[in-house]
């Protein structure tokens, strides 16, 4: 039995898969290498990243702060002797 046209198609690899991989701008660069790339981003964008920025800045600042002033919040377990299975109901 012979594969169809349609089959055949579908199924060889497409043309720029057979092509040899383009090398990269950015291989091997270092840290200051990419950041003088920073003058290459267009002057719409630096509002953008400001807001962006201070948003993170305000999100980690707000959640660390609630985590070291709320005391209702447990960050481990506190009955560790009902969490080994010597105190209280026994489930199977």
């Amino acid at each position: 039995m012979y594969a169809t046209r349609a089959f055949q198609t579908a199924f060889r690899p497409a043309m720029r898969m057979m092509r040899p991989v383009p090398k990269e701008e950015q291989a091997a660069h270092t840290v200051s290498q990419r950041l003088r790339r920073i003058k290459d981003v267009p002057a719409e964008l630096w509002p953008l990243g400001v807001v962006v920025g201070f948003a993170v800045c305000a999100g980690v600042y707000s959640s660390i702060r609630h985590f070291t002033t709320d005391k209702t919040i447990r960050f481990g377990r506190q009955n560790r002797a009902a969490d080994n299975g010597h105190a209280g109901p026994q489930h199977s």
